[in-house]
């Protein structure tokens, strides 16, 4: 690989990281209080403390990243371009999640979006598998604590009707 050649594809991996962190954080913002309120909601007692969830989503952001530049490195294969397009959607609809729950606390709505977030990082990976293995592979963490806030969020969200 060239010194041009490695330059772009360091750029890429910051444009990558640039765009998920930035998805990071517009949810962040519906988030703001999302300590404060998810504090007073009704929870199951496996619901793991607030304080839990950035550090998680940051590795797991970094990681969703480090795929998509997998993926983007190799955009010549046949189906590399329509799957980055999938993990933008996915993207989009993780971003979502943040505001239907926290900002404006429509629980069914959210676990609307959930289960569609579930089923579009499972076909992610199901495309990216054919691109890049190690993609694929970097994005299972995200798609396990998705299926775990997936279930919270029913959780929460039935434990909470006049709230949520």
């Amino acid at each position: 690989m060239s010194l041009r050649e490695q330059s772009v594809s360091l750029l890429a991996l910051v444009a990558w990281l640039a765009l998920c962190f930035a998805a990071a954080g517009v949810g962040g913002v519906a988030a703001a209080s999302a300590e404060d309120f998810y504090a007073l909601l009704q929870q199951p007692a496996w619901a793991p403390p607030g304080y839990l969830f950035a550090p998680v989503w940051t590795v797991l952001y970094a990681m969703m990243a480090v795929s998509a530049w997998l993926v983007w490195r190799m955009r010549s294969r046949a189906g590399a371009k329509v799957s980055l397009g999938l993990f933008i959607v996915q993207l989009l609809f993780n971003t979502a999640w943040s505001w239907l729950f926290f900002a404006w606390k429509l629980g069914g709505w959210a676990f609307l979006d959930v289960l569609l977030l579930w089923v579009l990082i499972a076909l992610t990976i199901y495309r990216f598998v054919f691109i890049s293995r190690w993609a694929a592979l970097l994005l299972l963490p995200y798609w396990l604590w998705v299926t775990f806030a997936a279930v919270l969020n029913l959780v929460v969200w039935q434990l909470n009707p006049q709230t949520l």
